[in-house]
């Protein structure tokens, strides 16, 4: 029987990163935290993206598909390759980046079938991407387009995943240990299975991994300050807390790690906000989106892990975009979820 803590660490672990996602969305990679507060001021809840983006590096980043099953650029085409795009610019206040887009889809499939399923996935990805019109994001990442280059060369969608060692490579995670809830072992081979279809790299998987045991031991009753310690001190200990918890927040994510994508820096970065914000779910994904940088992919873990070990603010579930949707589909996960 599912007990009241099950219920409510999956609830908060699947609610989490799609709410941390969507509240850091409009100010996704801005480095001059200057300009950030001039467009947006304090992060307190969901805001529409603004063009200009002042940060916005899309103008150099290219993307030309070997054949028609690479073209998954599609409407947002045209965009690449200019100046102060917006990478989210039309999405709506509340709604969730291509990554999250992803994440529903693979709910859905767990909610369907019961149990992950590569395949299904799989062919709900290729979908998804590959037919114009299925959502309205202008930036997709790296991994996403050299997945749909090698698959348009004619390699087999299970052998187009590549090196990847960006912070996204855990948009998912949640997700998989949130439905295995009752398994740590099923669940880390879920997230190995998934992870190696796109992201086959060993600093993504471990801290993947890493992820899974911190959710589970808050699962199980554990502080989530003692999770992080014990399943994250390869990127985050209690020396480094005692130190960088006398620093404010733009300083040990600017000066002590970068606030970019890259796992090194991007995974201490989120747990040291887990860690600092652990009783406070709210606080810990607004400091989350202030301090810039990748801050929508960061929120798999902060929102994740603040969400297993707190109540979530009723306004930020409701405002969601697509709540009901979502809402419906998780409802399925946590019937159908392995009791």
């Amino acid at each position: 029987m599912k007990t009241l803590l099950q219920t409510q660490f999956q609830l908060g672990t699947l609610w989490g990163p799609f709410i941390a996602d969507a509240i850091s969305m409009p100010v996704h990679w801005y480095y001059d935290r200057t300009a950030l507060r001039r467009d947006y001021g304090t992060i307190s809840g969901y805001l529409a993206p603004k063009n200009p983006h002042p940060d916005s590096i899309l103008w150099r980043s290219t993307y030309q598909s070997p054949g028609p099953r690479g073209e998954i650029l599609h409407e947002q085409a045209q965009y690449w390759g200019q100046r102060g795009i917006h990478y989210h610019q039309f999405l709506a206040a509340g709604e969730n980046t291509l990554n999250y887009q992803l994440g529903r889809l693979l709910l859905t499939s767990l909610a369907e079938r019961g149990k992950y399923d590569a395949d299904d996935w799989l062919e709900r990805y290729l979908d998804y991407l590959l037919t114009p019109g299925r959502h309205r994001d202008t930036y997709i990442e790296e991994v996403h387009r050299n997945f749909f280059g090698k698959l348009a060369r004619g390699i087999a969608p299970k052998k187009c995943g590549g090196p990847d060692i960006h912070i996204g490579g855990l948009a998912h995670v949640p997700i998989l240990a949130a439905f295995y809830a009752d398994s740590t072992t099923d669940a880390l081979a879920a997230v190995r299975e998934h992870l190696y279809l796109t992201h086959r790299s060993p600093e993504v998987e471990r801290a993947a991994l890493a992820l899974v045991k911190m959710l589970h031991a808050v699962q199980a009753g554990g502080s989530l300050q003692d999770a992080i310690f014990t399943h994250g001190s390869d990127w985050f200990s209690a020396k480094k807390a005692a130190l960088w918890s006398r620093e404010a927040d733009e300083v040990v994510i600017g000066k002590r790690v970068s606030p970019a994508c890259y796992i090194e820096d991007a995974f201490p970065a989120s747990l040291y906000l887990a860690w600092k914000y652990a009783m406070d779910f709210s606080a810990g994904i607004c400091a989350n989106a202030q301090v810039g940088g990748d801050n929508c992919h960061r929120g798999a873990v902060v929102g994740a892990l603040l969400g297993a070990g707190n109540t979530l603010p009723a306004a930020l579930v409701d405002n969601l975009f697509e709540q009901e949707r979502l809402q419906s589909t998780i409802n399925t996960i946590l019937d159908r979820s392995i009791t």
